[in-house]
């Protein structure tokens, strides 16, 4: 899986597109730039990717909206349609899967609605969390702790010689109980008590049910501590 979120920038002008690509690479993202929908379809079945930023005449006409959807990692992470305004104003396919971004591209604009787009895919935790801090614990392979647990995922520790961050996705295997799923990076800050170590918040993600219920099998052994904790996204 890449470092970085993977982002399909797709529009027909070539500098207009570099320029995206550029803007998002400085921000983090790992941008895959292609100046036709063909380009843009070939790049989503060639690759797993986060986001789709795609221009209107290829989103709707070429259809790589919905067969972004199909292949995105999160289907659930919005389209961002530059140059879409007109079928905006018409009503149509306005969706909560589509935001609109008119031309010409701000760099802060395309920020903040890039921001927007994968906060609105975030999974929120419904269920409690469950203090877990004695299973050991290896992300990818290697040694983490274990902080707390839900049906929906959990946070850890990462220890400070681990300098590379998480991935957008990854594996997190217990292995005194035998499980093992892949999980959706959400969040990450500094250690509140350790400021070279990092924690994150992790969300079972693209898993098979078999994995999915070995894991919920393992949330209902550990008892509730402090009784249930209201819906939030850390």
């Amino acid at each position: 899986m890449a470092d970085r979120p993977r982002v399909i920038v797709a529009l027909p002008n070539l500098s207009e597109c570099a320029a995206v690509a550029d803007w998002l690479s400085a921000e983090g993202f790992e941008p895959l730039a292609r100046s036709s929908s063909r380009a843009a379809f070939d790049e989503m079945h060639a690759l797993p990717f986060d986001l789709l930023i795609a221009d209107a005449a290829f989103a709707f006409r070429d259809g790589l909206h919905t067969r972004g959807r199909g292949r995105a990692r999160n289907p659930l992470t919005p389209t961002i349609v530059i140059g879409g305004t007109t079928r905006a104003s018409r009503g149509e396919a306005v969706t909560p899967q589509i935001m609109y971004l008119t031309r010409p591209i701000e760099h802060a604009m395309l920020v903040c609605f890039v921001s927007m787009a994968f906060m609105d895919s975030r999974p929120t935790r419904r269920s409690a969390r469950k203090p877990a801090s004695q299973f050991d614990a290896f992300v990818n392979g290697l040694p983490a702790r274990l902080l707390d647990v839900s049906n929906e995922g959990f946070r850890l520790e990462v220890p400070p010689d681990q300098r590379s961050p998480l991935p957008p996705y990854f594996n997190i295997r217990i292995p005194v109980v035998g499980v093992s799923v892949t999980a959706q990076r959400v969040w990450t800050r500094t250690s509140p008590s350790r400021a070279s170590a990092r924690w994150y918040g992790g969300a079972l993600a693209q898993n098979r049910i078999p994995a999915e219920r070995a894991w919920r099998s393992f949330v209902d052994t550990i008892p509730v501590v402090g009784g249930a904790v209201e819906c939030v996204n850390s």
